[in-house]
């Protein structure tokens, strides 16, 4: 089950994947981390694709990322007299904690928070984005907007509040359920919503305990401008360009995926892209050439992995679409200009030990033209430092813990084996060689790039680089 491409495929499940030969083939086609969404289905749903998912690890040997992505505060109007009403640019409205269904004059807005932060001249938008309404008079219980752009006002549509800080947690109450159940049930990522601020991550890391690792979700403006706090305080980060680009125009989202992209690899944290990079292919069975060409930009600026929403969550060709995206990748990483592009932003190592043997094994590798680096690791720490060297060669990544092989399988270019842990360097030489043959990352005559920490099984604590040679 190697793969031949360094970035990694995010997939999301829904109901045109909850089949067991479904969600096989799309392993097969090439997806990495499957996504649990709990902002739609059932804790039952959820444990039975988890359950699935565990039965494909053990059959194929490949260790398996599940991510829990949780839904955070979702700010919404309430009922609207007959489910719909029309409001015209220039109109005045107003939105309030009445709960009475609304009508061509006011609408409930049950959300006190929104109230508390809101200012005049603030602007609010409706619908992702396709009504915008900015405030003339502000109080605590209500607010009175002109119509900025109009549209149909219907029952329970999404709001958002750009440039606002909400007075608000990204753990609601039935966050905190769901995040308890999937500790349960053993994610190895959550994913977190609505992160405005660094100390955001706080309540979701004493929650998880250790127990996952956490990604924090960049959806709004007010994180893009403490990213590098974010970045440092996460395990990885997530461009989350749906609620982003409702809440920043949309000629700017390409600019600050690129920013928070150079801010995780800089820092050597791993990056997801997320939202609509192949939507078309949730009705067509091929994508655009601009969705094309979108998946394989966020690969040449070197994000860890691409993900995939509603196109295999609800669409008609959710095994086509990883098929694609493989595609995608792979062509785009074979390209002649990936290389020279990808190695532009090379972060320097830290003044450490482990750094400096991490980026002096990408470059012995280099030298000595060598298959593979191989790393051993317990945290994960060691295959996190070859990956921000963004080396030319396969990052085979061996170690004892399955759960640390489990969360390296989002992390660009790590080709993770769970196995026992070694003792003694002549083992650790003798077992890098015989797994990289075996999985066919390197031929008899190759030589391999090996790191490991001694004592052995003391996380944190590469400091060894051994080169090696494959055996008949």
């Amino acid at each position: 089950m190697r793969r031949l491409r360094n970035a990694k495929i995010v997939a999301t499940l829904g109901p045109a994947s909850n089949d067991e030969d479904v969600l096989r083939a799309m392993f097969e086609a090439g997806v990495d981390v499957f996504r649990l969404n709990f902002s739609h289905g059932t804790h039952k749903e959820h444990a039975a694709r988890f359950e699935i998912l565990r039965k494909l690890e053990r059959k194929t040997g490949r260790p398996i990322a599940i991510l829990q992505d949780l839904q955070g505060p979702k700010l919404r109007v309430g009922q609207i007299e007959g489910g719909k009403v029309r409001l015209e640019r220039g109109d005045t409205y107003r939105l309030d904690l009445d709960a009475a269904p609304g009508d061509a004059k006011r609408a409930p807005l049950p959300h006190p928070e929104i109230f508390a932060a809101l200012e005049v001249g603030a602007t609010i938008l409706i619908d992702d984005g396709r009504m915008r309404l900015v405030a003339q008079k502000v109080h605590k219980s209500h607010a009175v907007f002109e119509v900025e752009t109009g549209g149909v006002l219907s029952d329970r549509k999404g709001v958002n509040v750009p440039g606002v800080i909400m007075p608000l947690s990204p753990l609601t109450d039935k966050d905190r359920k769901d995040l308890a159940f999937g500790m349960k049930l053993g994610v190895d990522w959550v994913a977190l919503s609505f992160v405005q601020r660094p100390e955001d991550l706080a309540e979701a890391r004493r929650l998880i305990d250790g127990r996952a690792a956490l990604m924090a979700k960049i959806e709004k403006p007010q994180a893009l401008a403490q990213i590098d706090e974010l970045v440092e305080l996460s395990d990885a980060i997530m461009v989350a360009r749906g609620d982003l680009g409702v809440e920043i125009p949309p000629e700017e989202v390409p600019g600050r995926q690129k920013e928070i992209i150079r801010a995780c690899r800089l820092a050597g944290k791993p990056v997801v892209v997320a939202t609509q990079m192949l939507d078309s292919m949730v009705h067509s069975p091929a994508p655009t050439r601009a969705e094309a060409s979108d998946v394989a930009t966020a690969i040449y600026d070197g994000a860890d992995a691409v993900m995939l929403s509603a196109e295999t969550a609800a669409g008609h060709y959710p095994i086509d679409a990883v098929a694609m995206m493989d595609r995608i990748i792979d062509k785009t990483e074979q390209d002649d200009s990936y290389r020279p592009i990808i190695e532009a932003l090379h972060p320097p190592p830290e003044p450490t030990a482990p750094d400096a043997i991490s980026a002096a094994a990408a470059q012995v590798a280099q030298t000595i033209s060598a298959a593979a680096i191989v790393t051993y690791t317990t945290s994960g720490s060691t295959a996190l430092r070859a990956a921000r060297e963004r080396p030319g060669v396969p990052i085979l990544t061996l170690t004892s813990q399955l759960s640390t092989a489990r969360r390296l399988a989002v992390i660009w270019g790590a080709q993770c084996v769970h196995t026992a842990d070694v003792r003694s360097f002549p083992e650790m030489v003798q077992k890098a060689c015989r797994i990289a043959k075996d999985r066919g990352f390197a031929d008899p005559g190759d030589k391999l790039a090996v790191t490991a920490g001694v004592p052995f099984g003391t996380p944190g604590a590469t400091n060894v680089l051994r080169i090696a040679w494959i055996e008949e």
